[in-house]
């Protein structure tokens, strides 16, 4: 099982169009998939087609120790990967977990027993660093990292890439950035394709090579409660998360002989 939290600090840079493109994208390419929506807004969990207001149970109570995940995950009936979802109930949980033990690795310990059954979990962090995206980076092997190719795009990363050495120095030693995705990308632009370039020249290939252009069809998928790669599969963006699930599946492979 591959855990990867998908974060920036920064907000509107694509995480939970990432999210959840990508576990449907993993989905199609036969992978058992499983999307945490760690934001109390739970938009990764109605853009997957699951109606937050209607939850009994949610990722909520898991952190809390209320119920299990497997009596609170849900299949999206529009993407075919398993959510762990999350409604406006999570905004508590911050203050909920100041007193609980090891309150820091709680998914952690709720994702362990379930490690025969998914290929890749895949985890939307909240755009900062709270508690709960805590738990994602310590739950996971690695962190993608959504981002526009614009100057305060790159002034935020820096920020990242020092928080995540932080929480690899102190509280999960597996934690690694996998690598970063450029997103909403318009080539005409002369900043992005020099932003673009910089990051190149600085991060290797740690850089994917997908590139995910700006797509209104990928704007509409989620009032629809459908995977942008399932709404249109005709359409730029939703060609080019397919195209990055398969880098993905590639990467862990090689990443593997690697260990």
């Amino acid at each position: 099982m591959h855990i990867f939290a998908i974060a920036n600090q920064k907000g509107g840079v694509g995480k939970t169009t990432t999210s959840v493109n990508l576990a449907a994208g993993l989905a199609q390419a036969g992978q058992r998939t499983l999307l945490i929506d760690l934001d109390p807004q739970g938009n990764a969990t109605m853009g997957s087609g699951i109606d937050k207001r209607g939850l009994q149970r949610t990722v909520y109570h898991v952190l809390l120790g209320l119920a299990a995940l497997a009596e609170t995950r849900v299949t999206s009936p529009t993407g075919g990967f398993d959510v762990l979802p999350a409604n406006r109930d999570l905004a508590g949980a911050e203050v909920e977990m100041v007193d609980l033990d090891r309150r820091e690795s709680r998914l952690k310990r709720a994702l362990a027993q379930h490690d025969a059954e998914y290929d890749f979990v895949l985890i939307d962090c909240p755009p900062s660093l709270s508690m709960l995206t805590l738990n994602g980076l310590c739950a996971a092997h690695g962190v993608i990292i959504p981002m526009q190719c614009e100057y305060y795009a790159l002034e935020g990363l820096s920020d990242l890439v020092n928080t995540i050495k932080q929480v690899h120095r102190n509280l999960n030693r597996d934690l690694r950035i996998i690598g970063l995705l450029r997103v909403m990308y318009d080539p005409r632009s002369l900043l992005a394709t020099q932003v673009s370039a910089q990051l190149e020249q600085h991060f290797g290939d740690k850089v994917f090579k997908t590139l995910v252009p700006r797509n209104v069809r990928l704007a509409e998928a989620p009032s629809h409660g459908i995977p942008g790669v399932l709404f249109d599969k005709t359409a730029k963006g939703a060609q080019a998360y397919l195209t990055f699930a398969t880098e993905m599946v590639e990467r862990v492979k090689t990443w593997n002989n690697e260990l």
